[in-house]
């Protein structure tokens, strides 16, 4: 059988072929016609173009002259009218009929008004949008508004009122202005044309009502007055969109400073952060930045690789110091007429190539028919086809030689892609690290393969994975070692991969280094050794892999070491380097994940110290219980075998099992007594008995005064003192909190709430704005004022936001009684709190914590196998009878990890230290309640069962409780109080 490779004198080069039909006629065509064309049209644009600037140039004066002149006429006409010079506000409104007929007439006049040397001011302004009737609070009606300040006296007393009319100038709103601080006389406008005797100008600025850009025009009225117009400068934009040439030409308008005063996109000419500024003209374009940083010499620029054809101007009109027009477009779009005309001689050229069409067609079916099967072949590798038929021979020499390498591709590709599958497939880091070994070592013949990585980002790289003869070894028993790449005092072979991304050489014992071992147990004196670098995406080091083949000295052995099979080894170890990266980064992620939960779970329980420790402590209970339950022959759990990634969700929801507690205010968490909010309230309630003690004493004396009798006066004034002295230690009682509270200290409560005691000072004094607002409901009553002793009133209630509201129908499922009042702080209510030291608002907001952390985990972009943490996290308040909170879930409806949840949080919040509302219980107390809640149906009875008779509690307690808390407990008891006996 001839050899694919052999030369035949029938077959020649494919360029033969076809080059010598087709070359002549596309030079003779492409050429003459494309330069001709694209020259001559060329040099007749650019000839132009400097009399289209120049027009361009002459409209923009021109429109800036017809915005300004009619104005300063205006001006002229106004400022000498009688009115401007009167001195109250009634003769001044004389000219709000010709003020508002000139801001009719000007669309582009923001306002009109007069300043005066008393720091008088009258101004009329249009109200032409309703954002601007808005800001000014306006009525709807409102056509212009008049802002007038007048001056009394000395200048002490400042009136200064709005005054609103509309289109036909009735009057039909007012407003007085409070603390007016404006003064026209120390503004620029008013110095600038007291100083001048003709009209000034200001600088374009951006107009604070509308957020446009305009300019202020000025002129003395009289001797002490002077008249003012602002002038939005919007049309200006306008006009210079009518001058875009083409689709990328930039032309703006600047002041002297370089800020933008007319650009046609005029959104980009304010920038509004903060405070709202005109941009600067070198920041709307990259071409417009570099004209004004650097001017070019000519009519030329060069902006990132692109021509630029630029003409720049100064205009008179503007300001104190005129405005300059900057107008660049791009060349290439100025000559897409050439760009058109070399087309065409293109197109030309391609007509004359199809009249040769019948010719070419006529060979290129004998040339065509052997790279159609190539195609073929071609299609089918790339559909990852790897036994398509091998093409058939051609005539011509390349596409013979593409049809042996297109054979040898296949081959080559289809065994990458088997490894590199293989490779993918693994999930575990030691085992892909055997697999590569085996992998490479199969693919190059070799005898032994070993593997670094390096472990940190230095330079040091450590011995992970040792093969000899097919099986694995122990690196330790081979006498291994890490190494510095850098080190000079490294084996050759190592300092030459230092520095190349492969190496190929022979070993013997004295170059071995420390492979000696390898070496014996290879039972071969001499080696060829194969190195080669891993490399992570970023072309990073990640390790090396070393390749040991004996050195027989036959043929066969550099047949192995071939340049194409190190190519290949190469093109592996990258794959194998992208799995190796990949599965390391895996793990730093998780990592990451795990530590940033559980420091979020640190600060959740660091923002009280009174429930330090809790997020830390249930999932370490929930792990305790989980493991018992996969351990455990019970037919109730002979299910539950938790794969990999189920341990991950659960340790991941137990964790993340309070999120929602950043959203719950500390004091709330906090509340040790009934009357506590930021501060505990029990402090007024003192100070009202003692005002009441004091009461007593007065009337005592008073009494005695008027000549009453001594020991009668002191028996009522002792016998009042010791019953607010034992009423106010009754309510202290009270404000503690506790299990219960019986009715009859209810019915005491609201009996000694009954008394009164007398407020002097108002109350309103030195509050917040929003604690205003709440007083406001009620009128203000007449000092000196009797209040009840324990009072709740009407800004003791907080309003709830209609977005914390939850409706019936939620995509989640939540079914919370939500309370109509955010917060109810009346001190009456708060004191009757039957049971603990929490309102029932009060009680919601913290109930509230499991709507947020299940929003919150279920907003997370969690992978699939993590899809139920916000399940296992958010149950472990529900009920197995369905009571429970926030979706009233019942055990069928629940998952088994998280009814293993609800055990561990209830069981560490029982016997939980830190708690300001209650006492730790012991081991047999917490127990004890639990079983209640077990016979009750709120806690599971399996799991519960599971948590006695494996005795999880005492593991619990050993590790986290104190030993005081530690008492003996009853197991069987415990189990029959439960109903699970």
């Amino acid at each position: 059988m001839p050899s694919p490779l052999r030369a035949d004198q029938r077959r020649f080069p494919l360029h033969v072929h076809i080059s010598v039909m087709f070359t002549f006629l596309l030079l003779l065509t492409g050429v003459v016609l494309g330069i001709f064309n694209y020259q001559q049209t060329t040099q007749i644009i650019l000839s132009s173009s400097e009399k289209l600037f120049n027009r361009i140039e002459q409209d923009v004066r021109l429109d800036l002259q017809s915005t300004y002149e009619p104005i300063r006429h205006l001006l002229s006409l106004l400022a000498d009218m009688p009115a401007t010079q009167a001195p109250e506000l009634e003769q001044r409104l004389a000219l709000l009929k010709p003020f508002s007929q000139s801001l009719k007439d000007n669309p582009n006049l923001a306002s009109l008004y007069l300043g005066y040397g008393n720091g008088d001011f009258f101004m009329v302004r249009p109200l032409r949008t309703d954002t601007l009737r808005t800001l000014l609070k306006a009525p709807d009606a409102a056509a212009y508004q008049v802002w007038s300040i007048e001056r009394h006296g000395s200048g002490d007393q400042v009136v200064s009122r709005f005054l609103f009319y509309d289109q036909a100038l009735n009057l039909i709103s007012r407003q007085d202005v409070a603390d007016e601080t404006y003064d026209p006389r120390i503004r620029d406008w008013f110095t600038s044309a007291r100083q001048d005797t003709d009209q000034i100008t200001t600088e374009p600025y951006i107009f604070f009502s509308t957020h446009n850009v305009g300019t202020t025009l000025a002129r003395r009225s009289g001797d002490t007055a002077v008249m003012g117009a602002d002038l939005t400068l919007a049309e200006l934009s306008s006009t210079l969109a009518k001058h875009v040439v083409t689709p990328s030409t930039e032309i703006a308008l600047f002041d002297a400073e370089g800020n933008a005063i007319a650009y046609p996109d005029s959104r980009k000419l304010i920038i509004d952060d903060q405070t709202a500024r005109l941009s600067k003209a070198a920041d709307l374009s990259p071409s417009l930045g570099a004209l004004l940083a650097s001017p070019p010499a000519g009519n030329r620029l060069d902006v990132a690789g692109r021509q630029w054809i630029v003409a720049r101007s100064h205009m008179q009109e503007g300001g104190p110091q005129g405005l300059q027009m900057a107008l660049l477009v791009p060349e290439d779009e100025l000559l897409v007429d050439a760009y058109r005309m070399r087309w065409q001689g293109a197109l030309i050229t391609l007509t004359t190539l199809l009249l040769c069409l019948p010719v070419g067609w006529l060979t290129s079916r004998i040339l065509v028919k052997p790279l159609r099967a190539l195609v073929r072949e071609a299609d089918a590798i790339r559909s990852f086809d790897f036994n398509f038929p091998v093409s058939r021979h051609s005539p011509v020499l390349e596409v013979d030689q593409l049809r042996v390498s297109m054979a040898r591709m296949k081959d080559t590709l289809g065994s990458f892609f088997q490894i590199t599958d293989s490779l993918c497939a693994e999930t575990r880091f030691a085992p892909l690290l055997q697999r590569v070994l085996f992998e490479t070592v199969k693919i190059a013949q070799a005898q032994a393969g070993l593997i670094y990585l390096r472990e940190t980002d230095g330079d040091r790289i450590e011995p992970h994975g040792l093969v000899i003869n097919g099986t694995s070894q122990s690196l330790p028993s081979f006498d291994i070692r890490g190494h510095e790449l850098q080190n000079p005092q490294n084996p050759s072979w190592l300092q030459q991969l230092a520095t190349a991304d492969n190496v190929v050489t022979s070993l013997g014992f004295e170059q071995a280094g420390d492979l000696h071992k390898v070496l014996l147990a290879m039972e071969s004196p001499r080696v060829h050794l194969i190195g080669l670098r891993l490399r992570n995406r970023h072309n990073e080091t990640v390790g090396l892999l070393i390749l040991l083949l004996a050195d027989s000295g036959s043929q066969s052995d550099l047949e192995k070491l071939r340049p194409d099979r190190i190519a290949f080894l190469q093109a592996v170890s990258g794959a194998a380097a992208v799995s190796i990266e990949s599965q390391r980064l895996q793990a730093k992620q998780k990592q990451l994940l795990d530590s940033f939960i559980q420091l979020l779970a640190g600060a959740i329980d660091a923002k009280s110290p009174y429930t330090g420790g809790h997020c830390q402590r249930v999932p370490a209970l929930t792990l305790m219980l989980a493991q018992a339950a996969a351990a455990s022959q019970a037919p109730a759990f002979s299910g539950y075998q938790p794969t990999e990634d189920e341990w991950e969700a659960l340790h991941i929801a137990a964790w993340l099992h309070d999120c929602g507690k950043v959203t719950t205010p500390e004091y709330v968490v906090d509340k040790a007594t009934k009357l506590e909010t930021l501060n505990d309230r029990i402090h007024e309630i003192r100070t009202r008995f003692e005002v009441l003690k004091r009461d007593a004493w007065i009337n005592y004396w008073q009494a005695m005064a008027l000549g009453g009798d001594e020991q009668h006066l002191a028996e009522l004034r002792n016998a009042n003192l010791a019953g607010l002295d034992d009423d106010f230690a009754f309510i202290a009682r009270c404000n503690l909190g506790g299990e219960a509270m019986a009715e009859a200290d209810l019915k005491r409560l609201n009996l000694i709430a009954q008394r009164t005691w007398t407020r002097t000072l108002d109350d309103r004094l030195g509050v917040s704005w929003e604690e205003n607002r709440r007083q406001s409901r009620t009128p203000a009553p007449t000092l000196p004022v009797s209040e009840p002793l324990l009072a709740d009133k009407p800004e003791h209630l907080l309003e709830r936001a209609e977005g914390e509201l939850i409706p019936a129908d939620n995509p989640w499922g939540f079914k919370l009684d939500v309370p109509h009042y955010k917060y109810n702080r009346g001190e009456l209510y708060n004191l009757s709190i039957t049971r603990g030291t929490l309102t029932r608002e009060e009680r919601y907001i913290i109930n509230h914590h499991m709507v947020q952390t299940i929003l919150m985990l279920s907003h997370l972009p969690f992978p699939g196998h993590l899809n139920n943490v916000a399940e296992i996290a958010g149950g472990h308040h529900e009920k197995m009878d369905g009571t429970g909170y926030p979706k009233q879930l019942k055990r069928e409806d629940m998952s088994l990890p998280a009814r293993m949840m609800a055990i561990a949080d209830i069981f560490e919040a029982l016997t939980a230290a830190d708690r300001p509302y209650k006492k730790a219980k012991s081991l047999s107390e917490a127990l004890g309640i639990m079983a209640t809640m077990c016979r009750d149906a709120h806690i599971d009875p399996e799991l519960f069962g599971l948590f006695i008779n494996e005795q999880i509690y005492r593991q619990y307690a050993e590790q986290f409780l104190d030993p005081k808390q530690i008492d003996a407990v009853d197991p069987a008891s415990l189990l029959a109080k439960a109903g699970l006996q």
